[in-house]
């Protein structure tokens, strides 16, 4: 279910460090959390759905439930009780012989690399008890694994135990994607705090800014490796812009007026209903077919990366390159993150001497075709939610919680 509302500075809260640097002991209560928040919006969702759980209509921002399910313990026992090699950590070798799985179809079911997205709602599937089993099977033998571990181990040791922690975080998140697009609500969405109106700037110096991540602990790939970059005096918004400041946009005309869009946010208008209509004093914005009112003391959601930028040009701002963000992030005590996941100006592209890891399409495949978002929002795991963490989908995507900041040359 969301987690509550929470603004972070710094790196990120405290259970992102825990799990990414953590003893075992805090892998492995990483773990508990959030198996017990993918369990609990499983229960939800098939309350939500009920006798439609298994046949949700197919779309291409959506997996079938019981899949997605399935495809968590699939990647659990991969690269856990199935990886003879976990102990390597990055080094791990991904050709060599696994073990046997405890579903003997489990592979032609719940590979993402190899299975067509399309060919996910005719798979023969588990039913319902039958998936919770097997989550359930290969989850206690993750357990067991880790518990074999001395309470010191390293880093190569619990590199796998990490991962499958933070993926399972990012399906859990992905299920409150869908549940929105659907119409239904799994759990009560927490709500954010609300957001200053007025634009509150913090003054970024001109500098040397190491990015990415470095030293001990944990770190995904496409964060790799730590590189210098020089940034000129910046001067970015403390929180995310609020409705408030993006409603004047939407009263100015701004999605009839060309010259505020690029040309692919042009397209994506031509290709959409009217998503605005006023009435009296209230703005309401079309959402999976709906009218929503929007609050203006909350931060913008559900905003293309378009929409962003054609409010940055009417403002007379822009984006914020993901290197700014996370010096920022960094280094601003002020500045807040955690309301939305921020769109940045930034293609998604490797670091130079980037190295894939052993999971290998996590990075890869999407290099060049996504866009980076950066932060976090409520319904984000806090085990997930780190300053150098990059997040990347495809700028149209408007069923992510995603917003943005804007920031001008100083």
């Amino acid at each position: 279910m969301a987690q509550a509302s929470q603004l972070y500075s710094a790196t990120g809260p405290r259970e992102a460090l825990a799990l990414r640097s953590g003893t075992t002991r805090e892998v492995r209560a990483a773990l508990l959390a959030v198996r017990r928040r993918t369990l609990a919006l499983a229960d939800a969702t098939l309350a939500a759905l009920g006798t439609a759980y298994p046949g949700v209509p197919y779309a291409a921002e959506l997996n079938p439930p019981l899949w997605e399910l399935g495809h968590v313990a699939w990647f659990q026992e991969w690269w856990i009780a199935r990886n003879r090699q976990r102990a390597r950590g990055a080094a791990c070798d991904t050709s060599h012989p696994r073990e046997p799985s405890l579903l003997p179809q489990a592979d032609a079911w719940y590979d993402s690399s190899r299975v067509a997205h399309a060919s996910r709602w005719s798979l023969p599937l588990p039913d319902a008890d039958g998936t919770r089993e097997y989550l359930a099977r290969t989850f206690w033998r993750t357990l067991r694994r880790l518990d074999e571990l001395p309470a010191d181990a390293g880093h190569d040791e619990l590199y796998f135990f990490r991962l499958v922690a933070l993926h399972e975080a990012m399906h859990a998140e992905a299920a409150l994607y869908m549940a929105q697009t659907l119409g239904i609500s799994p759990a009560a969405e927490a709500e954010d705090e609300p957001a200053p109106s007025t634009n509150e700037e913090i003054e970024l110096a001109g500098q040397r800014f190491r990015m990415g991540s470095g030293g001990p602990g944990f770190a995904f790939d496409n964060e790799l490796p730590a590189h210098d970059t020089t940034l000129s005096p910046t001067r970015i918004d403390a929180r995310a812009v609020s409705w408030a400041r993006f409603l004047p946009f939407v009263a100015d005309g701004g999605y009839e007026q060309p010259e505020w869009w690029s040309a692919p946010g042009r397209d994506w208008l031509r290709q959409r209903p009217a998503p605005w209509r006023s009435e009296g004093s209230r703005w309401l914005r079309r959402r999976g077919g709906r009218w929503q009112a929007v609050d203006p003391t909350r931060a913008a959601m559900h905003l293309t990366a378009f929409e962003a930028e054609a409010w940055c040009r009417w403002a007379g701002r822009r984006l914020p390159s993901e290197a700014e963000w996370e010096c920022a992030a960094l280094s601003a005590p002020d500045f807040r993150w955690g309301e939305v996941w921020e769109w940045t100006a930034s293609p998604f592209e490797p670091y130079a001497g980037f190295q894939p890891h052993p999971y290998r399409d996590y990075s890869a495949p999407w290099f060049g075709t996504r866009r980076v978002l950066r932060g976090a929002c409520p319904a984000t795991s806090p085990a997930l939610a780190h300053a150098r963490y990059r997040n990347f989908f495809e700028p149209h995507r408007s069923d992510v919680f995603a917003g943005f900041r804007s920031c001008r040359d100083a």
